[in-house]
Formats: structure tokens, C-alpha cells, sequence
């Protein structure tokens, strides 16, 4: 028999993979590829601020005193000295059996979602979320339901009209993505105390916070309830995203199960990253190494306010003012979409990211995110002065 006369293999998918799609932020980044375009799109920390130099001191240290263990498989909770680090930088209580080290905060997310959704749950976000988040969550078939949010954070009148056997409300307090909001503390307050009230847990995600630019956020929701809350840190933004590694600290309830779906998902996250990033914390680095990520930044947000004051006028665009971390939230005038707008702004040479694809229901198509700190001034004022050239064109189309 030829091999022509086989018959055809025909795959048949699992439900949960027809709710896999892609990131609609990752297929916008190729097109970032072409030469002269100026990327708003990409949610990337600057590669500027990867301290290379520490790293590579790291490596040699390690790899001289610890290498056999260093390059070999390794606990799937992780590197015990990296988690009693995680554990002892938090602003509350925390045991260190309670921190779970995750090859980035995006795992964190998987595995919330594999021990905490069955089909059909009900989940809560807000409005607009994470994307990441959503992608991570649909495979497990959930009803995903958005809270109402304002520049304050979540609705809280509108959670407890929604929380009815919800599994949790996932939220971002610090410098949201795709937003750039942060939650106050008086509506954190609130919110913990509707929790508590309601029995809904809170899975905390802040891969962002310590990216403040004139003060620190208020406390985290964890802190105020750490047995109701899951909260999902990472060395990402702070560090490197190179080296994938975050942290998921949950309560004894819940911490289980977790390392269970770590063991079943990987075994374990980089033992050797583990060791250099433990090996960089460890003389008080990051309390210096951080500060000139936060004055970087805020230097690029306020070049990107400046040229959208000055671009802008008189065309109806609004946008916020963030506090910290990368990015800012924008609004098109009425009658515009974001999505149609993007090929015409590629065409002037500026990409950013439609603001509909973080919602999980009820879009508002007149939204995009702009993201600050791989950009110079002089790339942001360039990329500005062309979305409004973009935005005039379609105005006139």
C-alpha cells in the first residue's frame, strides 16, 4: 500500500480547545515587526532596564558553588531560599510553605484556573481585565462575568448583585492592565469588607505594583484577608521576563492543590533561575535597582501625556493619568472604533492595542491601550503626532 492510499487521520479536539484563541495582543506585535513602525502594542518592560551586569555575576556564582544542584531537577514548590525571600517581602504574614514559584505569573493564572473552575462556573472580572487572564480562564469553561469598574476600581454595588456563586473576582488593584487604574484604598476597603461578607474570594494578580511613580499603592487586598484571597506576584517586570518566574502565595486550603497542578503542568520552574534570582536579592538589589525603573518610567509617561496634550487638541480623545506601571488608557470620539482604526494608524506608522480585546463582554470599541516605556521621548512624540494623524483621517473617512 502507497502511502497516498492511508486514510486520513482525523484529530478530534477537546471542547476546551475550541475556547483557545489567540492573543489578539501577540498577532498585533508582528505586525510591529515591520521596519519604521512605532509599537505602543506590546505590554514589554524596557530592555534597558534589565540588569545584565548582576546577572551575569549571578551566573558565575551560582554555577561555581552550586552548579550540579543548580542544573538539576528540582522541587516543584521551588527554590526554598527564593521563597522564604517572596514570603519576607510581602506586607503581611506570610509562611513560606504558602509561596509556590511559577514559571512566570501567567502560570499563577493557569493554575488558578485548573483547580478553581469547572464548567459552567461563574467567575468575576473586571471592567476591562487582563487578556492574559481571560485566555487563561476560557479553557475550563467558565461563565465569565464583568463587574462594573470605574477609575476607582470595581463596583462594589455591582459585585454583590453579581457574586452569587461566583468562584472569585479576579482584579488587578495596581496600575491595571490594560488600564493603568489604580484601586483606592477606600474602595479596597470596601471591597475586602463585600468579600468577606459575601464568602467571595479574591485572586489578586500584581505583577505592576512596585512600578509607583510618586507614591506606593495602598495595601494589597491580601493583606487584609489573606485566608480569602490567592495572590499572584512576579519577577517579570522588576527583573527580567526572560527568565519566566513568578510566585503564587494561597492560603493552606488551596496551596495543595496548586503545587499538584504545578507538578502535573511542568514539575518544577528553572531551578537554575531560581538561584540567580535569589542570588541577585539577596544584598537588598532590587531596593536599588527598582527605583531607576520608576523614574524611567515616569519620565516616558509624562512624555507621552505631554505629546497627546498638544496632539490631541481638539480632536475628542480622552485619556488617564497613571500612577505607575506601563501603560495608559485611552478614548476615541464617539463613532470610532479602535480595531478599524489600527491598519490606518500601522499605514502612519504607530501600532497600539484595540481596548476590546480586554473586555470579556460588552466592549467599548472607542478604547486602546497605549503602553509608555519601550519608547524614547523622541519615538513618543513621533508615534503620537502619527495616531493623530491617523485619527483625523479616519474622522474625515
Amino acid at each position: 500500500m502507497k502511502m497516498n492510499d492511508l486514510p486520513t487521520v482525523a484529530w478530534t479536539l477537546a471542547r476546551r480547545a475550541e475556547r483557545m484563541n489567540p492573543s489578539v495582543i501577540r498577532e498585533i506585535l508582528k505586525v510591529t515587526e515591520r521596519p519604521g513602525i512605532i509599537s505602543f502594542a506590546g505590554g514589554l518592560p524596557s530592555p534597558d532596564t534589565f540588569p545584565v551586569d548582576a546577572f551575569a555575576e549571578a551566573s558565575r556564582k551560582v554555577l561555581r558553588d552550586d552548579g550540579r544542584a543548580a542544573l538539576q531537577y528540582a522541587a516543584s514548590e521551588g527554590y526554598g531560599p527564593l521563597r522564604e525571600a517572596v514570603a519576607a517581602m510581602l506586607p503581611w504574614k506570610v509562611d513560606p510553605a504558602q509561596v509556590l514559584i511559577t514559571t512566570g505569573s501567567q502560570q499563577g493564572l493557569d493554575l488558578v484556573a485548573k483547580v478553581l473552575i469547572d464548567s459552567g462556573s461563574r467567575i468575576l472580572v473586571e471592567t476591562p481585565t487582563y487578556l492574559g487572564a481571560l485566555q487563561a480562564f476560557q479553557p475550563m469553561e467558565p461563565e465569565v462575568v464583568s463587574v462594573a469598574s470605574d477609575a476607582e476600581g470595581v463596583d462594589v454595588d455591582d459585585l454583590a448583585r453579581k457574586a452569587a456563586g461566583a468562584r472569585f473576582l479576579y482584579v488587578l488593584p495596581n496600575f491595571q492592565n490594560p488600564t493603568g487604574r489604580t484601586m483606592s484604598e477606600a474602595r479596597r476597603v470596601a471591597l475586602s469588607m463585600h468579600a468577606m461578607r459575601l464568602g467571595l474570594p479574591i485572586v489578586e494578580d500584581n505583577p505592576y505594583g512596585d512600578l509607583w511613580f510618586d507614591a506606593p499603592p495602598p495595601a494589597p487586598l491580601t493583606a487584609r484577608d489573606p485566608s480569602g484571597c490567592i495572590y499572584l506576584g512576579s519577577f517579570s517586570k522588576v527583573l527580567a521576563p526572560g527568565l519566566r518566574l513568578g510566585f503564587v502565595v494561597a492560603p493552606p486550603q488551596v496551596a495543595p492543590k496548586l503545587l499538584q497542578a504545578k507538578q502535573a503542568a511542568d514539575l518544577h520552574s528553572p531551578g537554575f533561575n531560581q538561584r540567580i534570582v535569589h542570588e541577585v536579592m539577596r544584598d537588598g538589589f532590587l531596593d536599588r535597582h527598582v527605583p531607576t525603573i520608576r523614574a524611567r518610567y515616569k519620565r516616558q509617561r509624562d512624555a507621552m501625556l505631554a505629546a497627546l496634550s498638544r496632539e490631541m487638541a481638539g480632536l475628542d480623545v480622552t485619556w488617564n493619568t497613571p500612577d505607575g506601571g506601563m501603560f495608559l488608557w485611552a478614548r476615541l470620539p464617539k463613532g470610532m472604533d479602535a480595531v478599524q482604526l489600527l491598519p490606518r494608524a500601522v499605514d502612519q506608522g504607530v501600532a497600539f492595542v484595540p481596548g476590546a480585546a480586554f473586555y470579556a463582554d460588552a466592549a467599548d470599541v472607542r478604547t486602546l491601550r497605549l503602553s509608555y516605556v519601550t519608547c524614547s521621548a523622541e519615538q513618543i512624540d513621533a508615534g503620537i503626532q502619527a495616531l493623530a494623524r491617523a485619527i483625523r483621517e479616519q474622522a474625515g473617512a
